[in-house]
């Protein structure tokens, strides 16, 4: 299970070192990952097990047009990558566009449970400030839990 945010730094070709807690857990499923274009946010990382649950799970409660529009909007969008020997994964450049990257060449990367989502650091802060109501009604309801 992901959790947590990292700031990470990108070099020059586009790819970030995993975070150590990260990458121990993306090692022990696979050499690899998918990444996807979100929906509220800039770009999802699953691992390959992952989205291949979220395949199976498609075809199992989709009709026929509901299928055909999800393999158009997300399965056609999704990029494997590969985690290199030094542990660095590289955000394919057409989806590092959708980031934006600003000079500093930081992304936050936000563990989700069985995915990670993959941020710029000021689209990160807006969107917690801008939620931060709904924050606090939801952690009211959620505190028992903790």
């Amino acid at each position: 299970m992901f959790a947590g945010q990292y700031p990470v730094k990108l070099d020059e070709k586009g790819r970030f070192l995993i975070p150590s807690p990260i990458r121990e857990q993306l090692e022990m499923q696979s050499q690899s990952v998918v990444f996807l274009k979100g929906q509220d946010f800039p770009l999802t990382c699953y691992p390959p097990a992952e989205w291949q649950k979220i395949l199976e799970r498609t075809k199992e409660t989709c009709n026929e047009v509901q299928s055909r529009i999800f393999m158009h909007r997300f399965v056609a969008e999704a990029t494997h990558a590969d985690i290199d020997k030094a542990g660095r994964i590289l955000i394919p450049g057409r989806l590092r566009k959708t980031i934006p990257i600003e000079d500093d060449l930081e992304v936050v990367i936000v563990g989700m449970y069985h995915k990670l989502e993959i941020w710029n650091p000021s689209d990160w802060r807006r969107y917690l400030m801008k939620n931060e109501d709904q924050f606090e009604e939801v952690e009211t309801k959620l505190s028992d839990l903790l």
